[in-house]
Parts: C-alpha cells; sequence; structure tokens
C-alpha cells in the first residue's frame, strides 16, 4: 500500500497547478488537469482496494510524517485502510470523476474555469483525508477542508449578492456543528488519552461507562457535528440554499460525498455511540423528524435543484435513522446507492436546466419527454431508486433494508417502532414529490424552448451513474457487506423468529411507497386543477406557504439568532468601550483648552485671578477650620 498517498496527492496537485495558472490555462487543459488527477486518484483507489481484498481484506496504515508534537499528543499524517474507508475512498473518486467528467461539458464557457476545477480538485483531496486519517485530529482537518470548499463553490458565482449570502449561510451553519465535534475531540482525548481512531474504538467499551454522563456528552457532540455537515435537524437550513453553487457541485458535495461525512463519523465511532443508547435513540429520532420534514418542503418547491436538496436531507435521515437503530452497515449501503442515484438525478438536472436556457423552475419546462428521451430515462431510473421502486431499482434494497432493521429494533423498544412509520411516512411523500417533478418537467405543458444538448461527456457519466441506479448494481451488496465485516463495523443482529415480520414490514414500506406513486399520478396527472384550486385557497396557501419554508426554521433562527447578533454588533459596532474610556483623554482635552483660553497676555486678568484664588483658598482654609472644631 505505498502507494496509497497517491489518492490524495493527486488531487492536491491538480489543485495546486489549477490555482497558479488559473488565469493563463486554456480551458481544454484546466478540464484535462482537473478531471485527469481525480481520474488518477479512483486509478490508485482501485489499485489499493485490489489488493486490500487480495491481502485478506486486513487494515494497513501508512505513516507519511508526524503532524505535531505536544506533550503526550503527535498526531501523525498517517493514512489508514479498512473496509469502511476503503468503501469512502472509492465513492468518493469513482462517483466524483464522473461528476468531474460532466463539470467539463457542463461549466464550459464560465469565467474562470479553472477556479472552478482547482476547488473541486481541492474539495476531493480533503475529503479523501477525512476518511484515511488514522486519527481525529487529520480527520477534523479534512473535515474542515470539505467545509472551507463548499463555502467556495456554492459561492462561486459570487457576483450575485444571493450566492454570496448562501456561501456564508453554509459555512456559518456547518461551524457551528463544527464546534460541537472540536468539543467532542477534546472529550475524547481527556478521556482516551489520544485521537488514534482505532484505539478510541477499541477500548470505549471500557473507558465509557454504559450511560455515564461523560459518555453521553462525548457522544452528542460527536452526533452534532455529524448533525452539521450531514443538514440534519436543527442543523439543516443551509443545504437548499447550498444549491445557489453550480450544479455539479450539488452533484458531488451536497449529494454523493461531503454531507454523508456525517454517516462516516458515526459509523466509523461506533463503539463510544454505543456507550450512550440514549444519544442512539436520539439520532434516529432526529433522521426520523429530519426526512419527515424534509419530505414535505419537497412537495411544494418550483425549483428542480432545491426538490432534489430536500429529498437528499431525507434520504441522510433514513441513513441517521439506520446508525441510531445499530444498522450501520443498511446505512452504509443506501449512503453508497444514494450517491449513485442522487449523482444521476442532479447530473440531470443539470443538463435539464441547460437544455432550458438556465431556467430552474420546474413549472417553466415542460415536454421534455418529447425532445429527449434520454434525459427522461435518467430522470425515470433516478427518480424511481430515489422512491424505492421494487427490485428493478437499487434504492428498494436499501432504504427498505433500513425500514426493516427499525422495525426490528421496534419490537423491543417502541419508539423505534414509531420511528419505522415514520419512515414509512416518508417513503409515502418521496414517492409524490418525486412524481410531480418528473411529470411536471417531461409531461407538462412547454413554456421555455428547448436548446439541443450534446457530447459523450454529457451522456457518458449519466449512462454509467443510471446502470449503478438500477437494480443490477445489488451485486455491490455482497462485496459491500463482507469488506465491512472486515473493518469491524457490526452487522445487524435479526433474531430467527422475526424475519419473517420484518419481510412483512419491508413489503409494507413498498406497497405505501406505491400508494404514494399512485397519489402522485392521480394528483398531478388527472386532477391538478383540482391541486391548483386547493392550492388558492386560504389553508391550502398556508399549508404551501410553510412547507415551501421547511416549517419556519429559518424564520426562526432569524428571530432567535439573526436580529439579536445584529443588533449587538450595531451595539458594539459604535465601540461603547473604546467611548468609555475616551472620556478620561476629552476632560484631559477639555482642562487644556479651558487653561490655555485663560492665557491672554493681559495684566489686569492676571492680577483678577491670582485675586479671585487667593480669595477662595483662604475660604477653603476657613471651612476646613470651622468643620475641624
Amino acid at each position: 500500500m505505498s502507494y496509497l498517498y497517491l489518492t490524495v496527492l493527486f488531487p492536491l496537485i491538480g489543485f495546486i497547478l489549477l490555482a497558479a495558472g488559473r488565469k493563463n490555462l486554456p480551458e481544454s487543459v484546466a478540464a484535462i488537469i482537473g478531471a485527469g488527477s481525480v481520474g488518477l486518484s479512483a486509478l490508485f483507489a482501485l489499485i489499493a482496494g485490489i489488493d486490500f481484498v487480495n491481502n485478506g481484506s486486513v487494515a494497513t496504515t501508512q505513516h507519511l510524517w508526524t503532524w505535531f508534537s505536544a506533550g503526550n499528543l503527535a498526531p501523525g499524517f498517517t493514512l489508514h485502510l479498512d473496509g469502511l474507508s476503503l468503501l469512502m475512498m472509492g465513492m468518493i473518486t469513482g462517483v466524483g470523476f464522473l461528476i468531474h467528467i460532466f463539470a467539463t461539458w457542463y461549466m464550459r464557457g464560465e469565467e474562470d474555469f479553472a477556479r472552478f476545477f482547482s476547488y473541486f480538485n481541492l474539495f476531493v483531496a480533503s475529503m479523501l483525508l477525512l476518511v484515511l486519517g488514522d486519527n481525529l485530529a487529520l480527520l477534523f482537518l479534512g473535515w474542515e477542508g470539505v467545509g472551507l470548499c463548499s463555502y467556495l463553490l456554492i459561492g462561486y458565482y459570487y457576483q450575485t449578492p444571493a450566492n454570496g449570502f448562501a456561501a456564508i449561510k453554509a459555512f456559518t451553519v456547518t461551524r457551528v456543528g463544527d464546534v460541537f465535534l472540536l468539543i467532542a475531540l477534546f472529550l475524547i482525548y481527556q478521556q482516551f488519552g489520544t485521537l488514534n481512531i482505532a484505539e478510541v474504538v477499541a477500548a470505549a467499551p471500557t473507558v465509557l461507562a454504559q450511560s455515564s454522563s461523560i459518555a453521553i456528552w462525548t457522544a452528542l457532540m460527536l452526533f452534532l457535528g455529524a448533525a452539521g455537515k450531514s443538514a440534519q435537524i436543527p442543523l439543516q437550513t443551509w443545504l437548499a440554499d447550498a444549491m445557489a453553487g453550480p450544479t455539479p457541485v450539488s452533484a458531488l458535495i451536497h449529494a454523493a460525498t461531503m454531507v454523508t461525512a456525517g454517516v462516516y463519523l458515526c459509523s466509523r465511532m461506533f463503539s463510544v455511540f454505543e456507550q450512550a443508547p440514549e444519544v442512539m435513540m436520539f439520532i434516529s429520532i432526529t433522521g426520523a423528524v429530519t426526512l419527515l420534514v424534509a419530505g414535505f418542503a419537497a412537495l411544494v418547491q418550483t425549483d428542480i435543484k432545491r426538490i432534489l436538496a430536500y429529498s437528499t436531507m431525507s434520504q441522510l435521515g433514513y441513513m441517521f435513522m439506520a446508525v441510531g437503530a445499530e444498522a450501520y452497515q443498511a446505512g452504509l449501503f443506501h449512503m453508497l446507492t444514494h450517491a449513485f442515484f442522487k449523482a444521476l438525478l442532479f447530473l440531470s438536472s443539470g443538463a435539464v436546466i441547460l437544455a432550458y436556457h438556465h431556467e430552474q423552475n420546474i413549472f417553466k419546462m415542460g415536454g421534455l419527454f418529447h425532445k429527449n428521451k434520454f434525459l427522461f430515462a435518467c430522470f425515470a431510473i433516478g427518480g424511481g431508486a430515489l422512491a424505492a421502486i421494487p427490485f428493478i431499482t437499487i434504492g428498494f434494497f436499501s432504504k427498505d433494508a433500513i425500514l426493516g432493521a427499525v422495525w426490528v429494533k421496534g419490537q423491543a423498544i417502541a419508539v423505534y417502532d414509531c420511528l419505522y412509520w415514520t419512515g414509512v411516512a416518508g417513503a409515502f411523500l418521496t414517492s409524490i414529490y418525486t412524481f410531480r417533478l418528473i411529470w411536471v418537467v417531461f409531461f407538462g405543458k412547454e413554456n421555455t424552448p428547448y436548446h439541443e444538448i450534446k457530447g459523450v461527456t454529457y451522456w457518458g457519466p449519466l449512462a454509467i451513474l443510471a446502470v449503478l441506479s438500477t437494480g443490477l448494481a445489488y451485486v455491490l451488496k455482497a462485496p459491500v457487506t463482507n469488506i465491512l465485516n472486515a473493518a469491524q463495523i457490526p452487522a445487524f443482529n435479526i433474531p430467527e423468529a422475526l424475519e419473517h415480520g420484518m419481510h412483512s414490514a419491508e413489503y409494507t414500506a413498498v406497497g405505501i411507497a406505491l400508494a404514494g406513486l399512485a397519489v402522485g399520478v392521480v394528483l398531478f396527472a388527472f386532477a391538478y386543477g383540482a391541486v391548483k384550486s386547493f392550492a388558492k385557497t386560504s389553508l391550502g396557501a398556508g399549508l404551501a406557504n410553510i412547507c415551501r419554508n421547511a416549517l419556519g426554521f429559518d424564520a426562526l433562527y432569524n428571530i432567535v439568532f439573526v436580529k439579536p447578533y445584529l443588533l449587538l454588533a450595531k451595539i458594539f459596532g459604535r465601540d461603547p468601550i473604546d467611548g468609555l474610556w475616551l472620556v478620561l483623554p476629552a476632560l484631559v482635552k477639555g482642562g487644556n483648552s479651558f487653561t490655555s483660553s485663560r492665557q491672554t497676555g493681559s495684566l489686569r486678568e492676571y492680577a483678577s485671578s491670582m485675586a479671585f484664588g487667593t480669595f477662595a483658598l483662604l475660604l477653603i482654609l476657613v471651612v476646613i477650620q470651622v468643620v475641624g472644631k
């Protein structure tokens, strides 16, 4: 594994070359460097994966150098390859390479083409550092790196003020989560005396007492850090606004890789979480609430990318629900399949946006089925996987595994039974808004002229992702399970007595998801007039407004956090402390001005002042004498 570091080095070199020559590099050269560096990274990730499997799936480390040394803390730049990091590395470089290829077509003709790919390459390098780092300090470095790149890429079109605000919002909200993660690192080092991930995971059952306050606080801080990156309530408000960035950014960062970093962190640190069952339950509840809120929000959005953004938030909720139910492998498999079908949907939406002259409102599109059946096929496959259409899409196999595991957990703990039905309700909503999206864009009335799009760098990545989003990708389930078992990620234990009930629960979820699809067909294909009429009523308009604003979290945060902060900034912007201390020099200056004004050069005024001073002094002496007696 001596070449494992090359997976990180190639995109880092690409970033340096593109950043140094971004004003002078021709577009074609920038595209080759940008996509080629990630392609090389994917190639070496594949070689590393083959060697890993051939060597018996034994975890290996590659120490490069010691980062810093402070007392007993000496984290190194050390890369760790096991089944979980291999899964993440393959997803990042494989899906990332396809998205980079698509981006060379999508971003063609854009100003600062090389700047875009420099940020894109830096993101891949940072994400790989996050998942390959053998210690939490190195993980945190990659964690902050992807946060920085997210900010830079969301604000890529910085000439538009709204995009700058969206970038700042994403950076600020995710930094809140990062503070919690940093606190977790302090707590872990205090308890374990190390930040080495393998050592912490191995020692957690002995160092942290079950349900102790320190175990609960450590697990909670870790989860809140994960919630910031993975857009879970209450730190979810940034993700929809992050769609201000170019569509390939949405596909890579805000659907396929960065937002799954929280799921990776929770799965990687599973033994710490298992010492705090209360936090595990809280994680599942948070995921369930998030998927439900996101599902309602997606129902009424009109921006094609915002619909997909809320669907991403919803699917992340399923993953966290799985993690909280100890079904780590089901959650991680859904993370992989989600990367396939959500990247497909986002890239397809980018092609649709270009086909309609950068229009993103789905109600200003329409009729695309007759213009581009390939894009319809991509959307149908991706949407089917999102809605978990049984057997023919990969989403069915991964999402239903989560719901089945949560149902099994619910037979022992009643809360999880409620969470199962919440997940089923989320599946129902997913089918409705997915059908709405596809029907309006492809079969609605054409409101914007269609522009022909073509090129192998456009349809090639979409075709590969489309295949990976079908049921054919189920062949990946066995190897993924094997490498996760080798990484000692616990498999979910299903009692034999509950197997039949679990399958029934999965079929129930499938049936309700299909019912949601049927409801979507009725509402938008046959009774859309009634839907529009209801939307014009006071009740309909009110409900639509609540859902459109994702239950008002932004408005709430604006009142609770933003306005008080701006008030304090306004107050302290006037420097009240400095103003208080400036009273002293003002008094000195005033005294100086007064005494200077008395220097007139008039002998009469001087004599009068002396006489007045003598009188005042004698008066003071008399008063002192009288008071003393």
